[in-house]
């Protein structure tokens, strides 16, 4: 049985996963693929953690270009993360002719049109399943099971952390910090969670997935970004008394001669099934105009999930290897040379429905200015409450409107706020209801 070698770059918390799994299912693998697949080089800067792995004498090294250079590696995994040296070396194995497997959203996001330029340019292939999603196979069902839909929309939540902490504020109502702390001890949420909860690392992914539906380039510049940082406990359970649920969607949609591609805390109802994705799960609606509403569910982080997505992309390469017919797909699902740009709608130009909640003075004709205002940008409300009234200090005016233009309620917004009467910046949150037409 012929064997492929693979090198893999960075053995850490995936990276050991990958390893793990190429090694304990060394057997099942080879019976499916028909081939070995041997670990044969590991490069990380350390060499002397314990990893519970039984690598043979020799594999480790700290030189990861030396693995790029050896002849007998035959795939390159990049484990390693970030925008720097894992850049290098991808290009690095790319100019050496040889495939490689990456994990790694952001350098994809922000440099994957020159990555895959350059393996075009070379003829090799370049897997990246695992960098949205974890193990939901969301990648090959856009290159793949849904070759013959337009894609009309993605719906996502692709970040668990964010997930983990919305179902925590939901559920036991504790604040923000209270359940990015518990996250943080639970191993969800990093030490530093910016790129997470400032919805960053979700923008990098539905930037991936905009390319791949739509044939465009990648386009992170372009995609809107909110994160869920000034959420309170107040609006999650305003929202569920409206009958929704809010969640930190990637959202991404054919607008025609243009592309939604946005990141932000989204109200939607409680009868759409993403209401129901709870803690550190990831979950998207992909909708094609063949086969309708696709769902995927699954875990979007994580050693093993995750290495199984790494795991299935070398498989796929080592089949186009054994066949002998690199490059079976092309890398942004169109051919090369009709990858064209499409330009990203602008923010202001949504049309939407949207849930304010302003902090007001608990004063005779305020809700009038209010209404006023809105009323001047042409901005119909279609149901208003005002909570805890108290003798004094601010309340909460909560509204839902009629479909509105984004241009128009942020300068409503900024007039409102302007006002000597508001307490605080309104809080403002995008409502996703295929359904709603008003």
């Amino acid at each position: 049985m012929k064997t492929i070698h693979i090198g893999l770059l960075g053995c850490g918390t995936v990276g050991t996963g990958v390893a793990r799994l190429l090694i304990d299912q060394r057997d099942l693998i080879a019976e499916r693929l028909g081939a070995v697949l041997e670990l044969k080089r590991v490069a990380d800067i350390d060499i002397t953690r314990d990893r519970g792995l039984a690598l043979a004498p020799g594999v480790l090294t700290t030189d990861a270009r030396s693995v790029i250079a050896d002849p007998q590696i035959d795939i390159v995994v990049e484990m390693i993360g970030g925008q720097g040296v894992a850049r290098e070396l991808i290009l690095g194995a790319i100019a050496a002719g040889k495939p490689v497997v990456t994990a790694n959203k952001a350098l994809l996001a922000v440099d994957g049109n020159a990555i895959c330029r350059a393996a075009d340019e070379r003829g090799v292939d370049l897997g990246f399943e695992a960098s949205v999603g974890g193990c939901m196979p969301i990648i090959k069902t856009l290159r793949e099971s849904m070759v013959g839909n337009r894609i009309r929309r993605m719906t996502g939540i692709l970040n668990g952390t964010c997930n983990y902490i919305l179902t925590k504020i939901g559920e036991q109502g504790a604040t923000f910090a209270e359940a990015l702390a518990e996250a943080q001890a639970e191993g969800f949420a990093e030490a530093d969670p910016t790129l997470d909860v400032e919805g960053h690392d979700t923008a990098h992914k539905i930037t991936i997935l905009s390319a791949l539906a739509y044939g465009m380039p990648m386009n992170l510049a372009d995609v809107y970004v909110e994160g869920i940082s000034r959420l309170t406990p107040q609006d999650i359970r305003n929202a569920e008394e409206f009958g929704y649920r809010i969640k930190l969607l990637a959202i991404s949609k054919d607008a025609g001669d243009a592309v939604e591609a946005r990141v932000h805390p989204t109200m939607i109802p409680l009868e759409n099934i993403l209401s129901s994705v709870s803690g550190p799960v990831n979950a998207i609606t992909v909708t094609g105009d063949a086969a309708g509403d696709v769902l995927h569910f699954g875990r979007g982080a994580g050693m093993m999930p995750t290495a199984s997505a790494v795991v299935s992309d070398i498989v796929d390469i080592a089949r186009n290897l054994l066949a002998g017919i690199g490059r079976r797909l092309p890398l942004l699902g169109c051919q090369p040379e009709r990858v064209r740009p499409v330009p990203v709608l602008p923010m202001d130009e949504l049309n939407t429905h949207y849930y304010i909640r302003i902090m007001a003075a608990d004063r005779p004709g305020v809700l009038s200015i209010i209404s006023g205002i809105l009323g001047e940008h042409e901005i119909s409300i279609k149901s208003v409450t005002q909570k805890g009234r108290k003798n004094t200090g601010p309340v909460p005016v909560v509204m839902l409107t009629h479909r509105a233009r984004e241009a128009a309620v942020q300068q409503a917004l900024r007039q409102i706020t302007a006002l000597d009467v508001i307490a605080e910046p309104p809080m403002l949150i995008r409502i996703e209801d295929e359904n709603g037409s008003d």
